[in-house]
């Protein structure tokens, strides 16, 4: 490496390359030498430092604590909704015996989900253990899980654990090379064969004296091909093995914007404490002739009485010593530039986050209609995103782990299921709804969508957080108990039957009186 750097740098102007980024010779890009090592030589080194301020940050910076609070709502939000979609044309079945099977399989994982049965701490349900794994990712760049086998409490033996994602590191008695990648051991390929799991977190205060025994070797599959680690991150770069956390390409800005509004924020107090000055004319050699040539006296005398006599506050009238004269103070802070300089650096973290300035900030006030809804339309593709990242990686495979204990208990039928495994466990996983900026408006595409094609109820109420066929179940027994109630004109006015005209030149979600 270092003979290559040698090597361009000893290159003559006119031989410095067609790309003027790659010059070493420009006053601009002479001293611009980064590394250019793989993905682990780049990150593993600097990992633990990164983990470290990054939870700093969440901890102790209001704006990099509203911005993991914000991706974890709008992708995580309260969990994750089961859709089970077996590909029944794979198995040689009908719709007809797809969708009874998805019913009790659905119903089945709501008894296992929706309570404690699945956490092995008996603490969080699937919605907080999914949380849990998503913010691990942010706060660590990863997180980490182990499927537990733990039967004779609850109808289900399958548990989940996840650990801190510290606990994953390369034991004392192995070192880091070719086959082992901080604590994963690899095959020629990269694929994890087995992790080196510390049965204890190294930050605990009795985890300093470690030894090799410490440390738990854990394949990543069994034999038949059950996951025994889930380890969630996200990859940049081929060959990447461990995650990186979210504040990574921002941490220095966060941490220098976080000093100077610090540093703001304590000048505007200083300066607010400060009412006025007071001043004398007095000379040094006519203040020590005043007090019989003791000027240490005088200065005790004077703060003795400003202690005990002076108090600063509204209306008081304060009295002064002989050739004294009180001036006023005008605070200069917070400075003219602090509020149009911290925005720009916040434009700048929330573009490096994938979020709009508005929603990382929560601040509308400066945007109208359309801009909110595109800056809305792009977090959404950002979200959404995660949603399906955090789908494929964390709740299907434990959905696997989940679907292959039922069959065996025999609690549902899937006749060759190891040879179909991926038809049967096919789903779809509904995250919380997006909401709308404007109902009428956004209500009203929807229809259109459906009406000329281009969109599904399922997926205009998935968008929503919603079921489709529990949505429908829902209004087919209102309308029947409507129509017990003898309130079968309301049932159609309700289920959007036509005689509201909306005017043209009307304000937005305003209509017209319904005909008679």
């Amino acid at each position: 490496m270092l003979q290559r750097l040698r090597s361009f740098i000893s290159r003559p102007k006119a031989h410095a390359g067609a790309h003027h980024g790659a010059s070493t010779t420009d006053r601009e890009t002479a001293s611009w030498l980064p590394s250019f090592g793989s993905a682990d030589a780049d990150l593993l080194d600097d990992l633990p430092m990164l983990r470290a301020r990054n939870r700093d940050l969440a901890i102790n910076n209001g704006i990099a604590s509203g911005a993991i609070q914000t991706i974890t709502d709008n992708v995580v939000g309260t969990g994750f909704r089961l859709s089970a979609k077996p590909d029944y044309r794979a198995l040689g079945r009908d719709k007809v015996w797809a969708d009874e099977w998805s019913n009790q399989i659905e119903a089945l994982w709501r008894t296992w989900a929706d309570g404690t049965d699945c956490d092995a701490g008996r603490t969080l349900n699937f919605a907080g253990l999914t949380q849990l794994v998503f913010r691990s990712g942010l706060l660590n760049g990863e997180a980490m899980a182990l499927p537990l086998w733990l039967p004779g409490d609850g109808p289900f033996a399958t548990r989940i654990q996840i650990i801190e994602a510290d606990r994953l590191s390369t034991p004392p008695h192995k070192s880091d090379g070719k086959g082992m990648r901080a604590g994963i051991e690899v095959n020629a390929y990269g694929a994890p064969q087995a992790y080196w799991i510390k049965k204890t977190h190294p930050g605990d205060h009795f985890a300093w004296a470690a030894t090799a025994e410490d440390w738990q070797r854990v394949p990543a599959f069994t034999r038949w091909g059950r996951h025994r680690v889930i380890h969630v991150h996200d990859k940049e770069r081929t060959g990447q093995t461990r995650g990186k956390p979210l504040f990574s390409a921002v941490m220095k800005q966060f941490r220098m914007l976080d000093k100077y509004q610090s540093s703001e924020l304590q000048a505007a107090v200083i300066n607010a404490m400060i009412a006025a000055f007071i001043e004398t004319p007095m000379d040094q050699d006519s203040i020590v002739e005043m007090f019989g040539g003791d000027a240490d006296q005088y200065m005790q005398d004077r703060n003795a009485y400003i202690k005990n006599r002076v108090r600063l506050k509204g209306g008081a009238v304060m009295p002064l010593f002989p050739g004294d004269k009180l001036s006023s103070f005008a605070p200069s802070r917070p400075a003219d530039g602090f509020a149009p300089f911290v925005e720009a650096m916040s434009r700048h973290v929330a573009a490096a986050l994938h979020m709009p300035y508005e929603l990382l900030l929560k601040d509308f006030s400066k945007t109208n209609y359309s801009s909110a809804r595109a800056a809305l339309l792009e977090a959404w593709r950002f979200f959404n995103g995660r949603r399906q990242w955090l789908s494929a990686h964390w709740t299907q495979p434990v959905y696997e782990l989940w679907l292959e204990e039922v069959i065996e208990a025999g609690l549902i039928e899937a006749p060759d299921f190891y040879e179909h495994r991926r038809a049967y466990a096919r789903s779809r996983w509904i995250g919380p709804g997006r909401g709308w900026v404007d109902p009428v408006k956004e209500a009203k595409a929807a229809q259109t969508r459906m009406d000329i094609g281009v969109s599904t109820l399922e997926n205009e109420c998935a968008e929503q957080g919603l079921d489709w066929e529990e949505v429908l179940e829902q209004r087919a027994r209102e309308r029947e108990r409507m129509t017990e109630l003898g309130l079968l004109g309301a049932a159609d006015v309700v289920s959007g039957q036509p005689f509201v005209e909306e005017a043209p030149d009307q304000e937005l979600g305003h209509v017209k009186e319904a005909k008679s």
